[in-house]
């Protein structure tokens, strides 16, 4: 009798402490399931360096008003950043064969782009501005039909000029939008055709320069994201709209627009609403 009592209490405690590795197992495996959902995860993020102040170099860093925008959504959204940098005609065609994530470079949400990648949210509501030397006795876009007019391959501004009847043959296209500044400092074109906040930024640090006209053009900023990733792109919008909750996003405008907030979009403004008729 004594016996067979030994044998049970020793069956009892073999089946209890089963129960606690049991129950032990299936904590480590939560645990575990939870950490996998917290991982940080690396996005692949392209930028064009010759768009100041939302994307330059310098000594070998790349900064400006998009990269310190990114990377605070990203460190909102437990994601790292892994930079890389290529010309603007570049960044959709990368996006489109998934050898980057996301690009970010003062991206001008339109129609015909959607087709090809997603947006973000607008992040910057911009427009475009004619520079020309002050010496030049332009006062308008209408004044340039038969003058060269520089400006940078692949963007809107292109786009702009050729709808107010600046003959092709008249707009010179630069890789680069500095390439387009030299032309004018040079003489080599008589006006820059570009965004406003880029135009302004250069004619900051040249006092020979001056806008002579602003077109309102309705176009808004985006953060362009490869197609048919619908949790990243959730990621991006909640982690710009927690950056704008928490005052970073002002910041930024205080940092590279000397507080000059006419390019602040406040509301979450979805890219179908944004976007250009292009």
């Amino acid at each position: 009798m004594f016996t067979k009592k030994m044998y049970g209490s020793l069956l009892l405690a073999g089946v209890l402490t089963t129960g606690v590795l049991a129950g032990c197992d299936s904590s480590s495996s939560t645990d575990n399931a939870t950490k996998d959902t917290t991982a940080t995860q690396t996005i692949k993020v392209a930028a064009d360096t010759t768009f100041p102040p939302f994307e330059s170099e310098k000594d070998g860093k790349v900064q400006g008003f998009d990269i310190d925008m990114i990377n605070a959504i990203a460190k909102k959204e437990n994601l790292k950043v892994e930079l890389s940098t290529m010309q603007f005609t570049g960044l959709i065609p990368a996006l489109q064969a998934k050898s980057v994530d996301v690009a970010v470079a003062g991206i001008t949400i339109k129609k015909s782009r959607l087709t090809a990648v997603d947006f973000s949210n607008a992040y910057y509501k911009s427009g475009i501005s004619v520079l020309t030397k002050k010496s030049s006795s332009a006062k308008s876009l209408t004044d340039l039909k038969t003058k060269l007019v520089a400006t940078k391959k692949g963007t809107s501004s292109v786009d702009l000029l050729k709808s107010k009847g600046i003959p092709e043959k008249n707009i010179k296209q630069f890789d680069n939008i500095n390439d387009a500044y030299s032309a004018l400092a040079s003489g080599g074109a008589d006006a820059v055709v570009f965004d406003t906040p880029v135009n302004q930024d250069y004619a900051n640090t040249h006092s020979d320069v001056h806008a002579i006209q602003s077109i309102p053009t309705g176009e808004y900023y985006g953060i362009a994201v490869v197609k048919n990733n619908p949790d990243l792109l959730k990621k991006i919008n909640d982690g710009l709209k927690a950056i704008k909750d928490d005052g970073q996003y002002a910041k930024l405008f205080d940092k590279y627009f000397g507080g000059d907030k006419s390019g602040v979009v406040n509301e979450e403004l979805a890219p179908d609403k944004a976007a250009l008729d292009e």
